[in-house]
C-alpha cells in the first residue's frame, strides 16, 4: 500500500513538473491587444479631457487666464520633448516594462492632479502625467503587433488600436464635460486612477515582454534640453502680455529658452545616438514638411483650447454642452483625414496639404467673427468644422511627404519628427496666442467692454492671428514642399486621429518596416515617437 502511494505521489509530482505552470502560459492575443489599447485610450483620452474642464479648474484654484494655457502645454511639451526618449527606452529595457513604468507615473500623477489644491500642484502634476504617458504610449503598438501574426489578424488589430485613439481623442470633450457636470472637474483626471490601477495589474500579469536588443545609448541630456527648452521659452512668451517685450521678466526666459534649444542642437550633433538626428533635416522633404507642420500646428493646436472657453465663458454653455458642440469638429478631422488619400494620388500631397490649410484658414477667419451673443450654428459648428476639415486634410499629406523622403530604416522616426514638430509648434503658438487673446481682454475690458464682450475680442483676435499663421504656412508650403507625390504605400498607411495627429490606418507599411500612428511610430528596430494631441 505504501509503495501504491509513493508511486501515486511520484507520479502526481512528475505530472506537475511537466505541466507547464498557468502563469507561464501564453496569454491570449486579444487580451494583449486589449490591454494595450486600454493604455493608448487612457493617454489619448488626456489630451482632450481637460479642456470643457479648463474654467472650472480657473475658478477653483484661482488660475490666471494666461496661466491656464498651462494646463494644456505642461502636458503636451513633456510629452513631445520625453516621447523619441520614452520609444528608446522600450527597446534597451522592455516594451513591456516600460508600459508598466509609464502607466503606473501616469496614474500616479492623475491622483496627484484630482486631488491639487493649487496652480501649481495641478501644473506639476500635469507636467508628470505627460512624462509618464511619453514612456507608456510607444509600447503600444509594438506591443499589439508583437502579440498577433502578420496578417489579416494583425490588420484588425492594428485598426483597433487606431480606432480606440481616434475615438479617445474625439470622445474627450464629451466625457470630460459628463464627468465636471456630473461630479466635479478633478474627476477629468481622478477617473485615470481606477481604470489605470486595473489595466497596470492585468498588464502585470498577462503583458509578454520584448525588446529590439538595440544597445544604443539613451539621450537624455537632448531629452531633458529641448523640453526644457520649450518649457522656459514659452513661459517668457506668456510673460510679454503682464510685463511687456522689453521687461527682464519676459527677456531672460526668452535667452535661457533659447540657449537651452541651442544647447539641444550642439549636444546632437556630437552624440553618438541623438534623440533627433538633424542629418535626416538634409533631405527637402523631411525638413519643409516638418517646418510645415510646425507652422500649421502653431494655429491649429488652439483651436480646442479658445472654442471651449468661449462656449463657456461668453455663450454660457455647460462643460457637457461644450464637449457636445464640438463634437461636429472632432468628426470632421476624421473625414478629412480619411479624405485626403484619395486626393493625393490625383493632386499631388503638397498640394493636398495646401488645400487643407487655406480650408482651415477660412474657418478661422470665419470664427473671428464670433460676437458675444453667437449663435451655435454660424459661430461654433460651421467654422469649426472648416477648420478641422482642414487639419485632416493638411496632417496627412505633410507626413506622407515626410516619410517618403526618408531612407527606409528612418520612416518610423522621420514620421515621429512631424508629429512632434506639430505638438512643439503647438505649444509655442498657444503660449503666443494666449497672451494675445488676454492682452486685448485687457484692453477691450479697460475702455468699459464688459466682460462677455471684452473674452470675445480676444478670443477673435486669437483667431485673426491664426488665420494669418495658416496663410504664412501656405505660402511656405507653396514655396518649398516638393512637387512630386508620396510614394502608394505611405498614401495608404498615413492618415490622422480625431486632433490632427498622424494615425495608421491598416497595417500598411510606410518604406517596409515603419507604421505610423497618432501615438506612436514604430520601425523595424522598435524606434518609437509620439505625438501630443490638442
Amino acid at each position: 500500500m505504501t509503495t501504491m502511494h509513493r508511486a501515486a505521489d511520484a507520479s502526481r509530482d512528475a505530472s506537475r513538473t511537466v505541466r507547464p505552470p498557468r502563469r507561464g502560459a501564453a496569454p491570449p492575443a486579444w487580451l494583449v491587444v486589449a490591454l494595450a489599447c486600454a493604455g493608448q485610450f487612457l493617454v489619448v483620452l488626456d489630451v482632450s479631457v481637460v479642456n470643457v474642464a479648463l474654467p472650472s479648474m480657473r475658478t477653483d484654484l484661482g488660475m490666471s487666464a494666461p496661466g491656464l494655457q498651462w494646463v494644456v502645454n505642461a502636458y503636451a511639451i513633456a510629452f513631445a520633448g520625453f516621447m523619441l526618449l520614452g520609444g528608446r527606452a522600450g527597446d534597451l529595457y522592455g516594451r513591456k516594462r516600460m508600459f508598466l513604468v509609464g502607466l503606473a507615473l501616469f496614474t500616479l500623477a492623475s491622483l496627484c492632479g484630482g486631488l491639487a489644491q493649487d496652480g501649481w500642484q495641478l501644473l506639476l502634476a500635469r507636467a508628470v502625467q505627460g512624462l509618464g504617458a511619453a514612456v507608456l504610449a510607444p509600447s503600444t503598438l509594438t506591443i499589439v503587433t508583437s502579440a498577433v501574426a502578420e496578417g489579416a489578424a494583425r490588420a484588425r488589430a492594428i485598426a483597433t488600436w487606431t480606432a480606440v485613439g481616434a475615438g479617445g481623442g474625439a470622445a474627450g470633450g464629451l466625457v470630460g464635460g459628463v464627468l465636471v457636470d456630473t461630479l466635479s472637474w478633478r474627476w477629468v483626471l481622478l477617473i485615470n486612477v481606477p481604470v489605470g490601477a486595473v489595466v497596470l495589474l492585468s498588464s502585470l500579469r498577462w503583458l509578454p515582454e520584448s525588446r529590439a536588443g538595440d544597445r544604443r545609448r539613451l539621450d537624455l541630456p537632448g531629452a531633458v534640453l529641448v523640453t526644457a527648452g520649450l518649457g522656459v521659452l514659452a513661459y517668457g512668451i506668456s510673460q510679454t502680455e503682464a510685463e511687456g517685450w522689453t521687461a527682464a521678466a519676459t527677456l531672460v526666459p526668452l535667452a535661457a529658452g533659447l540657449a537651452l534649444i541651442a544647447l539641444f542642437l550642439v549636444v546632437e550633433v556630437r552624440t553618438a545616438a541623438p534623440l533627433m538626428p538633424l542629418g535626416l533635416f538634409r533631405a527637402r522633404a523631411v525638413s519643409s514638411a516638418n517646418a510645415a507642420m510646425f507652422v500649421n500646428g502653431s494655429a491649429m493646436f488652439s483651436m480646442w483650447f479658445f472654442m471651449t472657453l468661449y462656449a463657456q465663458n461668453v455663450l454660457g454653455y455647460t462643460p457637457l454642452e461644450a464637449g457636445l458642440a464640438l463634437v461636429p469638429s472632432s468628426l470632421a478631422v476624421l473625414i478629412g483625414s480619411k479624405s485626403a488619400p484619395r486626393f493625393m494620388p490625383v493632386l499631388g500631397a503638397r498640394n493636398v496639404a495646401v488645400l487643407g490649410a487655406l480650408l482651415a484658414a477660412v474657418g478661422f477667419g470665419w470664427q473671428s467673427l464670433m460676437t458675444a451673443r453667437g449663435d451655435y450654428l454660424t459661430e461654433i459648428m460651421f467654422p469649426g468644422i472648416l477648420m478641422m476639415l482642414g487639419a485632416g486634410l493638411t496632417a496627412t499629406p505633410l507626413a506622407a511627404l515626410a516619410t517618403s523622403g526618408a531612407a527606409p530604416g528612418e520612416a518610423g522616426l522621420v514620421s515621429g519628427l512631424v508629429n512632434t514638430s506639430r505638438t512643439m509648434g503647438g505649444s509655442l503658438g498657444l503660449a503666443v496666442m494666449s497672451t494675445i487673446a488676454a492682452a486685448r481682454t485687457a484692453r477691450a475690458a479697460g475702455s468699459g467692454a464688459g466682460t462677455p464682450e471684452a473674452l470675445t475680442e480676444g478670443y477673435a483676435l486669437a483667431f485673426r492671428t491664426g488665420a494669418g499663421v495658416l496663410l504664412g504656412g501656405v505660402v511656405l508650403m507653396v514655396v518649398w514642399l516638393p512637387w512630386g507625390r508620396a510614394a502608394a504605400p505611405a498614401v495608404a498607411a498615413v492618415s490622422a486621429s480625431a486632433d490632427g495627429e498622424v494615425v495608421v490606418d491598416t497595417d500598411a507599411v510606410v518604406n517596409g518596416d515603419a507604421v505610423v500612428n497618432g501615438d506612436a511610430v514604430v520601425d523595424a528596430e522598435g524606434t518609437a515617437s509620439r505625438s501630443f494631441e490638442k
